[in-house]
């Protein structure tokens, strides 16, 4: 266990970089009811996997391969959203419709966020299964990206 740990260590694992659509910046909104695309964008062995590495001492060596099982998204309005796979990027040809893969709408403006603000996060959920020395075993942990502010903001119509 302790070979396995050292082998996870020396893959220098980090948290995904988020693509969401609508992006993060100003001048950039989306609209309540309109689908939000998610996805790992420029996804590296060490941000997705799967990444293998290997540790010994003495006669004894341990090989781990880690991979991403599923990422936990947090749109920052109380819901959750889990998804495995990568995502799909989202291009201009899809249009209003939903993301294949990984999605989420906005149902309304929330009174915590006046500005219509939202924080989101993306919690990677890692298995690593490992095998040396005449054992094997799992290891499972997560790790978060920091908060990324979108704004969703509600389309007015006015009539005349």
């Amino acid at each position: 266990m302790v070979l396995a740990q050292r082998a996870i260590a020396s893959m220098d694992l980090d948290p995904i970089q988020i693509g969401i659509v609508p992006e993060s910046g100003p001048n950039r909104v989306g609209l309540v009811g309109l689908p939000v695309w998610m996805w790992v964008d420029s996804p590296t062995d060490d941000t997705f996997g799967p990444i293998t590495a290997s540790a010994s001492e003495g006669s004894v060596s341990v090989s781990a391969t880690a991979s991403v099982a599923s990422i936990v998204w947090d749109m920052g309005d109380g819901t959750t959203v889990t998804c495995t796979g990568e995502g799909t990027p989202y291009a201009d040809h899809y249009g209003k419709q939903d993301s294949p893969t990984c999605g989420h709408r906005y149902e309304k403006m929330s009174t915590d966020q006046p500005d219509g603000a939202y924080q989101v996060t993306a919690t990677s959920h890692w298995v690593v299964e490992w095998t040396g020395g005449g054992q094997s075993g799992t290891i499972e942990f997560d790790l978060t990206t920091d908060a990324l502010p979108i704004r969703i903001g509600e389309a007015q119509v006015l009539t005349q």
